[in-house]
């Protein structure tokens, strides 16, 4: 039995300020702001939506950065659809382009988008221009 991704939009996450704590349990702790999101796809079209969009990174000893991206988002038809994702990049090249994955999980009781609910999705990504954009896929 194999994989199958079906496209499911573009999500970039524009990098506001950041937080560094350093010397933590995990690692160094880096919590990076997204003033703005944008998810722009065929069966989802999204804006962030209030403030509370960040990732909660921690950065072990040999360079891995984790991370822990949360936000919340609503439709252009009013729908609200909270997201969480895990990921993992290398800190020390992530700067230069090197690749950021992800798997995001959705949240939503808007019935139209209850389809999010059952999904896990994937991505891949990188920095561009102050922004992290990621192309997006279902798992089929």
């Amino acid at each position: 039995m194999g994989l199958q991704l079906t496209p499911l939009g573009t999500l970039t996450l524009a990098m506001g300020e950041s937080i560094t704590l350093p010397n933590c349990p995990s690692g160094l702790r880096v919590i990076v702001e997204f003033p703005a999101i944008t998810w722009e796809g065929e069966r989802l079209r999204a804006r962030l939506k209030g403030k509370a969009a960040a990732d909660w990174i921690a950065i072990g000893p040999e360079g891995t950065a984790t991370l822990d991206i949360r936000f919340t988002m609503e439709t252009e038809d009013g729908a609200v659809i909270f997201v969480q994702t895990h990921g993992r990049t290398d800190s020390a090249k992530f700067a230069a382009g090197a690749p950021v994955y992800l798997a995001p999980r959705f949240e939503t009781g808007d019935a139209r988008y209850a389809w999010l609910n059952r999904i896990q999705a994937v991505a891949k990504g990188k920095l561009e221009s102050g922004a992290v954009r990621f192309e997006v896929h279902e798992v089929v």
